[in-house]
């Protein structure tokens, strides 16, 4: 376990550096599209200035590859951070000049940094800690709230945990790893896992890490068809990679042999034309006819898939069954999320991990319809898969 700022002890008029992660959409007017990652940290952001510490926030938004992009200034998300939080975030906007607008903040006072990822330093892999310095020069403790970024082994993320005490995780990171933690490795029984997506080879890690955990494993999505495919079934022109064919193999051999009951399609809407505007019908997953491909799954697979879901006390889920994007494709999508919403209603714990599957669970439910709908994309993944993420190591242990 991490220590978190619940731990801290009296941390009035200290400054507080605080890694956040309020990477948001902009429209062309460079107007907020989406704030779900602005809302995910005020909790911890308000507990800070309750406290009375100068909060010092540290974000990136895109890819400016290490230069001074103004396409990627966070100057219009201070702005619109201001009427979330009802007062005038301080923008600082630069490095250089932080430490003279830190030197004339007021306790319980925020500021944000401009675009961390504006400096090579900030995404260098190597171990000079030279911009580490700098950064550790404006703060009194460090904080990390960014569970979006903790798989990335940063200046902001890592690095800076090093020098910088205490370093503990916000309200946000540490809900997101109990709750992943809870179902991964002390899940009520029985646990289901809904591993969706285009490819296998994403996600291998996630599939080997929770054959080891799981009761019931559901492969949907276009991943299923190298399983078909390995079983000598007709897939037409279905996502396949031929060159996981023996992974797929592998891994049913490794659910047989752990008693994993292992998931799959039996029936897939099927069409000519991945736009939605052909030829959609439905068929039996081994025997798709050549010009259509599999683009959801079918009526059968639905049911069979909401019966296991349903009787699940652990859910997590990582992908889409079907190519959801399209309303013509989306409808095994919604039926899987439909009847994880129906299990936590009737007490199961339910984790939406990441990526696509956050995208699908806000497009067709409300995120308190679950019991944790993950910020993290990349990060979770690792995360299920086992890995160690560099942000979250990097922390002070209870």
């Amino acid at each position: 376990m991490k220590k978190s700022i619940k731990d801290l002890g009296d941390i009035q008029g200290k400054r507080a550096l605080v890694r956040v992660d309020v990477n948001v959409p902009l429209d062309e007017n460079k107007n907020v599209t989406d704030d779900t990652r602005i809302q995910a940290i005020v909790p911890t952001v308000n507990e800070l200035k309750a406290k009375g510490a100068k909060v010092i926030l540290m974000a990136h938004l895109g890819r400016p590859k290490g230069e001074k992009n103004p396409e990627f200034t966070l100057a219009p998300v201070a702005k619109y951070m201001s009427k979330v939080f009802g007062e005038e975030i301080v923008f600082i906007p630069s490095v250089e000049e932080a430490a003279e607008y830190v030197a004339k903040l007021e306790d319980g006072q925020i500021a944000l940094l401009e675009n961390i990822r504006y400096y090579k330093a900030e995404e260098a892999k190597d171990d000079d800690m030279t911009f580490a310095e700098e950064l550790a020069k404006l703060g009194d403790f460090y904080v990390n709230d960014a569970f979006g970024a903790a798989h990335r082994n940063h200046t902001s993320t890592a690095k800076l945990a090093k020098l910088v005490k205490p370093a503990v995780s916000g309200l946000l990171m540490e809900k997101e790893l109990r709750c992943l933690s809870q179902a991964l490795d002390n899940p009520v029984r029985p646990f289901t896992a809904v591993v969706g997506g285009a490819k296998v080879s994403s996600k291998i890690g996630v599939l080997e890490n929770l054959i080891d955990k799981v009761d019931n494993l559901i492969i949907g999505g276009g991943m299923a068809y190298t399983f078909v495919k390995a079983n000598g079934g007709k897939i037409g022109n279905s996502i396949c990679e031929d060159d996981q064919i023996e992974v797929a193999k592998a891994i049913e051999a490794k659910a047989a042999a752990k008693g994993v009951k292992l998931v799959m399609a039996t029936d897939v809407l099927v069409t000519d034309d991945f736009s939605g505007n052909g030829t959609n019908k439905f068929c039996a997953i081994n025997e798709i006819p050549d010009g259509f491909e599999g683009v959801d799954a079918g009526m059968d697979s639905r049911k069979a898939f909401a019966e296991v879901l349903k009787s699940s006390k652990t859910i997590l889920m990582n992908g889409p069954v079907g190519a959801f994007e399209n309303p013509a494709f989306a409808e095994g999508t919604k039926a899987v999320l439909e009847a994880i919403v129906e299990a936590t209603a009737n007490g199961a714990v339910s984790v939406i991990g990441g990526g696509d599957s956050v995208s699908a669970a806000k497009k067709f439910c409300k995120a308190e319809d679950f019991t944790h709908v993950s910020t993290g994309g990349g990060a979770s993944l690792e995360f299920i898969e086992g890995k160690v993420l560099p942000g979250v190591a990097a922390l002070d242990d209870k």
